[in-house]
């Protein structure tokens, strides 16, 4: 039998999505059965609420490896001088990259890949 999951305001849309996003830290591999199938009720209410209320229109993608290297600076309120640390190389180095003066290397992508959890495919059709 499958678990249902309704949400009839924006209060419990945001209480999902917690509740959403607790589960998804935990691992996939660490999550029980029940909580597998709580996770898939409570996506699909989400994006029930989502498509019929709030009406959320997906966010324009970003085109190339740099753009969405400047999105996440931006979410995540970095400047590159901290996204340099945070990757593990020199500030002129991302620089170069970002501009488009410079080549991305294999560290550098194993970095975005592992500290800013890009989608891998991603990376590799826009380098």
């Amino acid at each position: 039998m499958a678990m249902e999951h309704v949400i009839n305001s924006e209060k419990q849309y945001h209480e999902t999505m917690l509740q959403v996003y607790d589960l998804m830290n935990k691992g996939e591999a660490n999550l029980t059965e029940a909580d597998v199938k709580k996770l898939t009720a409570m996506t699909a209410a989400a994006e029930q609420f989502e498509d019929d209320v709030l009406q959320l229109k997906p966010a324009r993608q970003p085109n190339s490896l740099p753009e969405a290297i400047e999105l996440f600076m931006f979410e995540n309120k970095f400047s590159q001088a901290r996204l340099a640390d945070e990757l593990g190389m020199g500030k002129p180095k991302l620089s170069q990259i970002l501009t488009g003066k410079r080549k991305p290397d294999v560290p550098f992508l194993k970095a975005v890949y592992h500290k800013l959890r890009l989608d891998p495919k991603f990376i590799l059709d826009h380098i």
